[in-house]
């Protein structure tokens, strides 16, 4: 009765596991597909990326007039006292005048030192730097999506693997309660039976856990239901052919940390001009077209007056002294310049330790899992033979549960060396900048 517990416990628990799961088949190259429309971090820097391609418009950089116009409107009503030099005095009470006015400007700076023409060169500039920052974001999306998408497959081994230990360990737990009914053995035997089989069930469910666990994190990042069902492609292959030399050119080339970096260099040395540019004159012109008419009170000389026409003018300024605040900015700018040439030898060699660390990572993760599988056939050899002993009665159970813990544990060593090496060539891939450009 215990036994048929655990049994069916275990089995439920996978049935719900399974209806979790077994749906549509996620591919790698889904989880790409997704990652890159989905994620709110590559959303985001599209819309920085549209910023950008605005901010660097000829429409945003002072290089175009400005136009404007105005109009307006007077009245008055006075009482007044009007004395002529003639010696006569007319007084008024109620006296009204109006006034109307109408006008169209337009002014141009037509010289500010260039500091214009540099600003505009560093919006364009700036609009590369968040391109750069746009694939950045894509990188680690698609890393964090494809690093959680073989958690699961790891996890889906796992399962699988304990399944057939479940299944071992009950048909073991079967046959010592025959022997022991039978005569044939004792009850010792068919009590550390159902103990392993214990042992294999708890392990069983929380390897289903974890399982559940990884797809929700995945469904997560790729802003799903957490609940969406779906299969893992557990077969992967790797791309051996990488050359070291070829990846760390590609690194010093493409990779997206450092353009930023050189990016940001290139930018400052803009701020240094247009700073420069304050110590220059500036030379603007104006131009304007008005109407004015003015109705005046019975004590004027005029009835009224209309005017109209066109005037324009130029206006050259030039600060002789500012207090020395340029010339600080100039320094402090070009000392900012400075240190963001200190950041870029800083990424590169940050990006070269990062390099040299995850080569070392593959190659040994490479050595391991082809090490390992190896072991692997050996332990399925010997508990093959093992079990064809241990059902004629050669072997007892111990050494039927030490081989079989063997393969176990070597069949986890080799799930968790295959997809770690995967996953270290990821991290060479989003390095040498030719992450989005694989084929998975």
């Amino acid at each position: 009765m215990k036994k048929s517990i655990i049994i069916l416990s275990s089995i439920l628990f996978g049935v719900f596991t399974q209806s979790l799961i077994a749906q549509e088949l996620l591919s790698p190259q889904d989880v790409v597909k997704r990652a890159l429309e989905n994620n709110f971090g590559v959303q985001m820097s599209g819309n920085n990326l549209e910023i950008a391609a605005n901010n660097k418009s000829i429409l945003n950089t002072g290089f175009l007039p400005t136009v404007g116009a105005s109009a307006g409107a007077n009245y008055n009503l006075n009482n007044l006292v009007a004395n002529f030099q003639n010696g006569t005095t007319t007084e008024l009470n109620g006296a009204h005048s109006s006034s109307f006015n109408a006008g169209a400007n337009l002014n141009y700076t037509l010289f500010d030192g260039l500091g214009r023409w540099y600003n505009y060169k560093q919006l364009k500039e700036r609009y590369h730097l968040s391109e750069l920052e746009a694939k950045a974001t894509m990188e680690n999306a698609v890393f964090d999506a494809m690093n959680a998408y073989y958690d699961v497959a790891v996890q889906t081994i796992n399962v699988n693997t304990l399944k057939e230990a479940v299944q071992v360990s009950a048909n073991r737990l079967e046959r010592e309660e025959n022997s022991f009914n039978f005569g044939q053995s004792n009850k010792l035997a068919s009590l550390n039976a159902e103990v392993d089989l214990n042992t294999d069930s708890i392990n069983l469910m929380n390897a289903e856990l974890a399982l559940g666990n990884s797809m929700k994190n995945l469904n997560a990042l790729l802003l799903q239901d957490l609940m969406t069902a779906y299969r893992i492609n557990t077969d992967i292959t790797f791309m051996t052919a990488m050359s070291k030399e070829v990846l760390k050119k590609s690194m010093l080339e493409n990779n997206s940390m450092l353009k930023q970096a050189e990016q940001n260099r290139h930018l400052s040395e803009y701020s240094v001009q247009i700073n420069r540019a304050r110590y220059l004159p500036s030379l603007s012109a104006t131009a304007q077209y008005g109407w004015n008419r003015n109705n005046n009170n019975e004590a004027s000389f005029l009835a009224s007056s209309t005017s109209y026409g066109l005037s324009a003018g130029a206006t050259l300024s030039w600060t002789l002294f500012d207090g020395g605040s340029t010339r600080t900015m100039v320094q402090n700018t070009k000392l900012s310049n400075a240190n963001l040439g200190l950041q870029v030898e800083e990424t590169k060699n940050n990006l070269n330790r990062d390099f040299e660390l995850a080569w070392a990572n593959y190659q040994n993760g490479l050595y391991q899992y082809n090490a390992l599988e190896k072991n692997l056939v050996s332990s399925q050899y010997n508990f093959q033979r093992t079990n064809e002993q241990f059902k004629l009665g050669q072997v007892g159970s111990v050494d039927f549960r030490q081989a079989q813990q063997n393969l176990l544990t070597v069949s986890n060593q080799v799930t968790q060396a295959k997809f770690s090496a995967k996953v270290a060539e990821l991290r060479l891939l989003q390095l040498s900048g030719l992450l989005l450009e694989t084929n998975f």
